[in-house]
């Protein structure tokens, strides 16, 4: 039986962004959340949303049960642990947040022993997801991979921005690692026009950004939303300096450490993020504006 039906636990930015664009391609939508403005929120999008975790027994038409976790890395067991007393042997759970992939792995061995199947997938795209479609990189059984293709195809770009990796921990480790790169990236940005800001000229940056946008060899959706960040931000001078981690960049210089493979420039730009809490600074303005831009993290005012 092909699946039409999705559960998502935790409607925040990209979880509510994820079910409105399977509802644009003809999915039931289910939703459940802690908060209730939230819920009433994705009720108006269309979203089927629970009132209570133990009608996750009933809702589904479709033999085998799909329920997407879109909620943070920490708090991931307890949902699991609140859910799993209503599941049977052949529901898949899915872990689309920013999960260390060696928990992830626990988790599959943890389902997998009551026939439950788990997946791993890292999502990337943001809060543009839902226009743009996401890239998802995928861990687990290829079987419940097959699966669950068809809401795969649904959510990527032209169908096409998204792969099987291999066994539990894959698509967690994929995602670690492109968030690593991620942060080497902006650092890099970053620094690049912290320097054509303290130069003799008196540049443009917004214009800079446009010119390196078409047809550099550095033009890049990053870059794009550099320009973005100067017409939203100005010239930044509302932003603090102040740049958080989410993990994924500590979790990837650990590993890097492990394997003993050199990733200087990812390692370098993960201490600049503990820099930036230390000291303001036009590049950090930069980071943070480009976090909002892509992700719709919040950014600190100087005032604050």
């Amino acid at each position: 039986m092909m699946i039409k039906e999705v559960l998502i636990f935790g409607l925040g930015r990209m979880g509510s962004g994820i079910g409105r664009r399977l509802l644009k391609n003809g999915f039931t939508v289910f939703g459940y959340d802690k908060d209730e403005a939230i819920k009433e929120k994705a009720k108006k999008d269309g979203i089927k949303t629970l009132n209570n975790i133990g009608e996750i027994e009933n809702i589904f038409t479709q033999e085998r049960k799909v329920i997407w976790l879109m909620v943070p890395a920490t708090v991931v067991d307890s949902v699991i642990d609140e859910i799993e007393g209503f599941l049977k042997e052949g529901d898949i759970v899915i872990d689309g947040g920013n999960s260390y992939f060696r928990d992830s792995m626990v988790r599959y061995k943890r389902l997998k022993s009551k026939g439950v199947g788990f997946l791993d997938i890292g999502v990337s795209g943001g809060v543009w997801g839902e226009k743009e479609g996401y890239c998802m990189m995928i861990g687990g059984d290829r079987e419940d991979f097959e699966y669950i293709e068809p809401v795969l195809k649904a959510l990527a770009p032209k169908g096409t921005g998204y792969g099987y990796l291999g066994k539990s921990g894959a698509g967690h480790f994929v995602k670690m690692v492109h968030n690593g790169i991620e942060y080497a990236m902006m650092e890099a940005i970053a620094e690049g026009f912290e320097l054509m800001k303290e130069s003799e000229f008196d540049l443009d940056l917004k214009e800079v950004a446009r010119i390196y946008n078409n047809g550099s060899v550095i033009r890049s959706w990053l870059m794009e939303l550099v320009e973005k960040a100067f017409e939203d931000f100005g010239n930044l001078d509302e932003i603090k300096g102040y740049v958080e981690d989410t993990g994924e960049g500590r979790w990837t210089v650990i590993e890097a450490i492990n394997s003993a493979v050199p990733v200087p420039n990812i390692a370098d730009s993960l201490f600049m993020r503990f820099r930036s809490r230390q000291k303001d600074s036009f590049r950090d303005k930069l980071l943070a504006a480009l976090r909002f831009e892509f992700g719709g993290h919040a950014v600190k005012k100087d005032e604050e």
